[in-house]
Formats: C-alpha cells, sequence, structure tokens
C-alpha cells in the first residue's frame, strides 16, 4: 500500500510540473510586458480587438522573443475552437509590424501545432510577402495554406498570379490559374488586370491584347485600369499611334479616362519632342475633366523647357500652382536645367532656393544640373562651393557629377585640376567611361599638349575603354592644329583600320590642318578622299577649301569648287561669298567685289559685317573714300557696328 502511495506520489509530481512550467512560462511572457492588465484571451473574449492585438504587437516586438516560446505562452498544447480568433490576431500581428519572415516561421510554427489560421490571415501573410518581393517564401506558405486544407478564395489567386507576374513566370500562372479552377476559384477582373499589366510591362502587348480579348470571352469588362495597363504598354514600346486609337475605344465604351490614361501619352510626345502632339493631350485631359498631376505638368513643362520655349514652361508651372499643386524635386530640376539652358544661373539658385525653403530634397540629378550650368557659364567657383556642398549634405557625386567638372576645368585650361578630379573618380570607385577620357584629351590638345593626350589614350585603352569616332577625331584635330599632319595621319589610319567611319567634322578638321600648313592642293585631294570614304562634304568643308584657294588668288578652282557644290545641292551661304569677295577686295578688284555682293543680294543672301568691312576697306586702301562711306552708311542702315578703324 505505501508503494502504492509512494508510486502515485512520484506520478504526481512528474506530471504537475510539466503543466505548471507551461502555464508558469505562459504568465511570465505575458507578464513581462509593460502594464501587463488583462491577457490576449481575456481581451478576445471581450471583444477587444484592438487592446489583444496592441498587447501581442508588444509581445512580438519583445527583445529576445521566439517563435516556440510566443506560441507556447499564448496557445495550450492542443486547439481548441476558442484559440481561432487569437491565432488569426498573432498571424496578422506579424504582418501589421512588418516582421514578415517571423510571421512566416509563426503561421508554420502553428500548422505543425495542427492550429488552423483561417485564409483571411493566410491572404494577409500572403500579401504582405508578395509586396516585399519574397516571392518563394510566399510560395512556401501557400503550400502550407493548400496542405492545411484551408478553403482557398479569389483574393489568394490574385495574390498568387501577383507574385508569379512581378518575376515573369507567366507559364508557371497557367497551371496554377488550372489548380485554382480545379478548386473552384476562377479569374476575376482583378486577375486580368494583374496580368495584362504584368505583360505591358515587359513588352508583350501582342499577349495583352490576347488576354483582353478573352476577358470578354469569360464575362469580364475590361476598366480604366485595364485599358491603362494597355495604353501605357504600347507607349513604352513607341506605337503610339495604337494607343490612341485604344484610348478612342475606351472613350467609346462610355469609361472614364483619369490621369494614368493620359499620363503614357504625354510622357511619349514629349520623350519624342513632339511638342504640338504633347499640348494636344494635354487640353484633351482638361476637357475630359481630368486633373493633371504632376507627372502631367512635369513632361510638358519639361518638353517646352528642352526645346527653347521655356516661356511656355513657367506658363505651365503658374497653372500648376494655381491648381494646388505643389513642385517636387523633379519639377524643380525640370526648371533650373531650363534657367541654365538660357544662361540665366542666377535664377536657377534663386529656384534652387525656392526649392529647399519648400522643403524638397536636391538630389544628385539636381545637383548635376545645377553643376553643369554653372561649369557652361564659366563660374567654376561657384561650381566648387556647390560640390563641397553635395558632400556635406550627403549626397554621393556620381559620374555625371565629376564628368561635368572635368569638362568646366577642361574648356578652362584648369589641366590640373581636371586632372585631380579624374583620379578623385577612381578613388570613389567610379569608372571613367569613353567621354570622360575624350573631355580630358581634348583639354590637352586645345592647350597643345599632346603627349598627354596620347597618354590617356593608352591609358583608355589600357582599360579596355575602346575608343569611338570623337576619340579619334579629338586626337587628328590636336594634331592638325599643330600642323603634324603626318602624325595626324597615323591616327587617321588608325581609325579606319579598327572599322570606325570616319565622321564629316574630323574630314572638316584634316582640310582646316592642311590649309594651315599651307598645302591647299593636299586639301584638295583629301575632299575627293573623303568622298571616296563616303562621306559627303557640307558647306563648312567647301567654305574651308574655297577661302584656301582665295588665299592662294587662285580663283578659278575657287569658282570650281562652287558649282562642285551647287552641283551636289549645297547652296551658297553668306561665308561663301564673303570668301570670294574679301579675295577681290585684297587684290583691290573692286567691281568685282561689288558684282559679288549683287549676286549675294539677288540670291536672298544678305550681307553681314564682314562683307561691309571688306568692302569698306577694298574702297579705302584704292583711296575710293566717298565709295567706302557709301558702305559705311549702309552697313550702319542694317544695324551693323562698323570698324572705324579703317
Amino acid at each position: 500500500m505505501a508503494k502504492t502511495l509512494l508510486t502515485q506520489n512520484l506520478r504526481a509530481h512528474t506530471l504537475v510540473p510539466s503543466s505548471f512550467l507551461l502555464h508558469r512560462r505562459r504568465c511570465n511572457f505575458v507578464h513581462a510586458c509593460p502594464n501587463p492588465g488583462p491577457t490576449v484571451h481575456d481581451l478576445v473574449r471581450t471583444r477587444n480587438l484592438p487592446e489583444a492585438q496592441a498587447l501581442l504587437l508588444r509581445m512580438i516586438r519583445k527583445r529576445g522573443a521566439s517563435r516556440p516560446h510566443l506560441v507556447d505562452s499564448l496557445l495550450p498544447p492542443s486547439p481548441t475552437s476558442a484559440d481561432a480568433t487569437v491565432v488569426d490576431l498573432l498571424v496578422r500581428t506579424y504582418v501589421q509590424a512588418r516582421k514578415l519572415r517571423e510571421g512566416s516561421e509563426a503561421f508554420r510554427l502553428l500548422r505543425r501545432r495542427g492550429f488552423s489560421v483561417s485564409i483571411n490571415a493566410s491572404n494577409a501573410l500572403l500579401g504582405a510577402l508578395v509586396r516585399v518581393g519574397w516571392v518563394d517564401l510566399a510560395r512556401t506558405v501557400y503550400e502550407d495554406v493548400v496542405a492545411s486544407g484551408a478553403k482557398v478564395n479569389v483574393y489568394t489567386l490574385n495574390i498568387m498570379v501577383n507574385a508569379l507576374c512581378k518575376e515573369g513566370r507567366f507559364d508557371e500562372v497557367k497551371v496554377f490559374l488550372s489548380e485554382m479552377e480545379a478548386k473552384g476559384v476562377y479569374p476575376d477582373v482583378v486577375t486580368y488586370n494583374t496580368l495584362i499589366n504584368a505583360h505591358c510591362r515587359r513588352g508583350l502587348v501582342v499577349e495583352a491584347f490576347e488576354l483582353l480579348n478573352s476577358m470578354w470571352g469569360v464575362g469580364l469588362r475590361p476598366g480604366v485600369y485595364t485599358y491603362n495597363a494597355i495604353i501605357n504598354g504600347l507607349c513604352k514600346k513607341g506605337d503610339y499611334e495604337r494607343a490612341r486609337s485604344v484610348l478612342d475605344e475606351m472613350l467609346g465604351m462610355g469609361l472614364s479616362p483619369d490621369a494614368a490614361t493620359f499620363n503614357p501619352l504625354l510622357v511619349e510626345s514629349c520623350r519624342k519632342d513632339d511638342i504640338r502632339e504633347a499640348e494636344k493631350v494635354f487640353d484633351e485631359m482638361l476637357r475630359c475633366g481630368v486633373v493633371p498631376d504632376l507627372i502631367s505638368f512635369g513632361s510638358v513643362i519639361g518638353v517646352f523647357s528642352r526645346n527653347g520655349h521655356f516661356d511656355r514652361a513657367l506658363a505651365y508651372f503658374r497653372d500648376m500652382k494655381d491648381a494646388g499643386l505643389v513642385a517636387d524635386t523633379v519639377i524643380y530640376t525640370i526648371l533650373i536645367d531650363g534657367y541654365c539652358r538660357n544662361g540665366n544661373v542666377a535664377e536657377a539658385l534663386n529656384v534652387r532656393n525656392e526649392m529647399l525653403e519648400r522643403g524638397c530634397v536636391m538630389d544628385v540629378v539636381t545637383y548635376n544640373t545645377l553643376l553643369n550650368g554653372l561649369c557652361r557659364g564659366k563660374m567654376l567657383g561657384d561650381a566648387d562651393e556647390l560640390f563641397k556642398e553635395m558632400a556635406e549634405r550627403g549626397v554621393f557625386p556620381d559620374y555625371y557629377t565629376l564628368t561635368t567638372l572635368i569638362n568646366g576645368y577642361c574648356k578652362d585650361g584648369n589641366m590640373a585640376r581636371a586632372l585631380g578630379l579624374f583620379e578623385s573618380m577612381t578613388q570613389r570607385s567610379l569608372k571613367p567611361d569613353v567621354v570622360t577620357y575624350n573631355t580630358l584629351m581634348d583639354g590637352f590638345c586645345k592647350i597643345g599638349e599632346m603627349e598627354k593626350a596620347k597618354e590617356l589614350w593608352c591609358v583608355m585603352v589600357s582599360r579596355e575603354i575602346l575608343p569611338n569616332y570623337i576619340s579619334f577625331s579629338i586626337l587628328i584635330n590636336g594634331f592638325c592644329s599643330l600642323g603634324l599632319m603626318g602624325e595626324a595621319f597615323r591616327v587617321w589610319d588608325e581609325m579606319i583600320e579598327k572599322g570606325v567611319k570616319p565622321a564629316l567634322v574630323t574630314c572638316n578638321t584634316v582640310i582646316k590642318g592642311y590649309l594651315r600648313a599651307g598645302n591647299v592642293l593636299k586639301a584638295s585631294e583629301f575632299l575627293n578622299k573623303m568622298i571616296l570614304e563616303g562621306v559627303s562634304p557640307d558647306c563648312i568643308t567647301y567654305n574651308t577649301l574655297i577661302n584656301g584657294f582665295v588665299k592662294e588668288e587662285n580663283f578659278d578652282r575657287a569658282f570650281v569648287l562652287i558649282n562642285n557644290m551647287e552641283e551636289r545641292g549645297l547652296l551658297p551661304d553668306v561665308i561663301t561669298y564673303n570668301a570670294i569677295l574679301s579675295g577681290y577686295c585684297r587684290q583691290g578688284r573692286m567691281r568685282e567685289a561689288e558684282m559679288v555682293l549683287r549676286k549675294m543680294i539677288d540670291s536672298g543672301i544678305n550681307p553681314d559685317r564682314s562683307t561691309y568691312t571688306s568692302l569698306i576697306n577694298g574702297h579705302v586702301s584704292l583711296d575710293n573714300l566717298k565709295e567706302a562711306f557709301c558702305f559705311h552708311d549702309e552697313m550702319l542702315q542694317r544695324g551693323f557696328v562698323p570698324d572705324d578703324k579703317f
């Protein structure tokens, strides 16, 4: 008997602590939270779900809290119907706290312990995982949901379709939809919209149209969102006309477009710099009662600014402010660029100040735009200050920042500073490209330091950066400027050998180089060579050569070139006529010079200051002061300021 009682006592002492410890663990965890008050279960029973969720949130965020510990503290070893709300609330709270990985672990732990998670709570977790791009984890959770026997619904379907579409797994979508149909769950308008939008984003517009047609086949009516996706896809593919026809179809169905309908059309017409079409779309938008947003205004402000109609851009900016919209960083950057393009850097800086006062943050694009304006305006001291400000504000310079500054200093002839910035690119792990090297080589060529330019060329090639036609043109121009035609042609031959087609500007540089070296015949021969290479000469080519022959007093060859020029459909311009006219004036052949002047005017070309200066000087050299003063007066009447030193 004693033995039996002892055994019973031992048995009781081995069983009770297990329950007791579990109860104590649950209580300790809950009461470890500040202001414990009632338990989660108490709050759920009284339907005080907000307080219950707030308590769960504190428990989840408690440092060192593990998922098993949390589940043990909240739920009994075996599930009961009363625990369903707590389970759902726990999963939703993980989602609200954005602790999605921990929420997924808790979800799987609950499933292993036999607790049922409702499809709504499961959908909340799935949707959150897909939104942050954790598609594979979402797929794992989905498989657990299906394995649990939970009845999936159309929301589950749409979440998983979105997940697969995000990664372009369209073949898997088809399989998934078939599986869902077997479960009695069918796609709805949201499903089709997701699929159409995903296909359009990847440029698969034909497939998007097939989906649109199949919508009608299953009795679903496409809406504004559907058509917006199609219009956006067509515009991104450059099929603007078809996008317009889709808009017409949409309007014909009685659908009311919104800003997202018109914005792709606006963006595409502005990308093509089609000002007339952009204005037409914007006006149509207003006629349809659609309020333009920042994308709409930003597009039209940008296209007018880029194309030299800055006054119109400012008018749209004022309209935007009148509509109650507040400019963002993008629009302020467009305005800064517009003022810089117009050489009004002071006003660009005022816009920058307004932007900062309104709480907009300057990004690297804004800084680069302003730096470009300062460098073009040769305000390099201000550019340096702005560059320092970037670092102080924590904005990291990019490749464009440093290349812009390098270009500014190269144009200013400060090659030491330009090289310093070039070295800092490497220190910042920014890889200079062919544009950076071209900028530096051009800077050295302009100050006649060809050895430094050649060194940079070698470094560029050693870093496997291929020179382009501009690279070759820069070196050729540098050598030609110094009359080193042999060196220039060594570079020319390398260019041809590498299969780089000579650019017209390069050919014109060579002709100018020959003329600088006093070899007009070689320049003429090169004209024939460039034509054979498939490079068509322009007015600059002919004018350069004509001027060369006139200086040699070889008017016959000059007139032959004018005939050749006209045969190629190139009309002589004021520079052509001035070259011949000034040649006659230097020789004192004023009758011929005045015949050229008359022909020039008859051809519809107005004489310029250079024309009159040549005529006045020609007559003065022959002591024909009366005729000289006649041209002097005519020059004044045409609004030219004469050089009275003759």
